[in-house]
C-alpha cells in the first residue's frame, strides 16, 4: 500500500493507494494527530507534498519498505514542467497537474483547485504543464473585506446567495460567491476559445460552491491532488 500526504494550508490530507486505486482517505487538522495515526503503520512507499510544514519531518514519521519521496519542483515527474520559474512553483499545483494527467493523459486540461486560493492549472495534450493563474479564494475575499474596512463584518460563505443583495451581509455574499463563480466561468470560456476540446477538472475544499453553477461541462474530482501525488509516487517506483 502506498502512502501520500498533502499538507495544505488548513489541514493534512492522507491517501492510501494500491496501484492507481484509492483505498482509504484520512484528514487531520493537527500535525500531532497525523503523527499518532502513522505510528505502527508500515507502507510500501511514501510521498509528502507540503506547502507549510517540514516535509522531511513528516516523512520521518513514516515507516516504509521502499522509497520516501519529498515533492518539490526539482523532482522527476511524469509530466514536463514548462513554467518560467519552476523553483517558485507550488507543490500543490504540481500535484494537481499530475492528477489531471492521470485522468486525461492525452488531453488539454484545465484544473480549477478551489481552496484557500483558487489555482488554475493548464496541462496540454503533450503532457506539458504551462502554468495558469492564482486568485484569492472565497474565504480570503470575505476576510479581506472585513480586515481592510472599518464596518464590514466577517462572514462565512453560503450557497446560492441572491443576485441582488438587500442588506450589507447579503450584498457581500452576492459579491463574493456570485463574483467568484463569474470569474471561474470567464476563465473557462477564455481557455475554451483557445482549446475547444478542453477538459475542465474541479477540485479543492470549496468545490461545492461551484459544481452546480458553472456553465460548461466539468469533471468533479475532490481527490485530484492525492491522485496526482500517487501518480508521481508510482512513477518513481516504476523508474526505480
Amino acid at each position: 500500500m502506498n502512502l501520500v500526504i498533502d499538507s495544505g494550508n488548513t489541514r493534512f490530507k492522507v491517501g492510501l493507494f494500491e496501484g492507481p486505486e484509492p483505498r482509504q482517505k484520512e484528514f487531520f487538522t493537527e500535525a500531532t494527530q497525523l503523527q499518532s495515526w502513522l505510528k505502527n503503520k508500515v507502507f510500501d512507499h511514501a510521498l509528502v507534498s507540503s506547502v507549510n510544514h517540514d516535509s522531511a519531518q513528516i516523512l520521518s514519521w513514516c515507516s516504509v519498505v521502499g522509497k520516501k519521496i519529498q515533492l518539490d519542483a526539482s523532482l522527476a515527474l511524469p509530466i514536463q514542467i514548462k513554467y518560467a520559474s519552476p523553483t517558485t512553483l507550488g507543490v500543490d499545483r504540481i500535484a494537481a497537474a499530475c492528477g489531471a494527467y492521470e485522468m486525461f493523459p492525452d488531453k488539454n486540461c484545465l484544473v480549477i483547485d478551489a481552496g484557500t486560493c483558487i489555482n488554475y492549472e493548464f496541462l496540454d495534450q503533450r503532457k506539458s504543464y504551462l502554468g495558469g493563474a492564482i486568485s484569492p479564494g472565497i474565504r480570503i475575499r470575505f476576510e479581506s473585506m472585513h480586515t481592510f474596512t472599518s464596518r464590514l463584518p466577517l462572514l462565512k460563505p453560503i450557497h446560492n446567495p441572491a443576485l441582488i443583495g438587500d442588506t450589507t451581509e447579503s450584498c457581500m455574499q452576492s459579491g463574493v460567491i456570485n463574483g467568484v463563480v463569474a470569474e471561474v466561468n470567464g476563465i473557462i470560456e477564455s481557455y475554451r476559445a483557445k482549446y475547444p476540446e478542453l477538459r475542465v477538472i474541479l477540485c479543492g475544499g470549496d468545490y461545492q460552491f461551484f459544481e452546480n453553477k458553472l456553465k460548461h461541462p466539468i469533471f468533479v474530482a475532490p481527490d485530484l491532488v492525492l491522485s496526482g501525488l500517487n501518480r508521481i509516487l508510482r512513477y518513481h517506483a516504476e523508474i526505480g
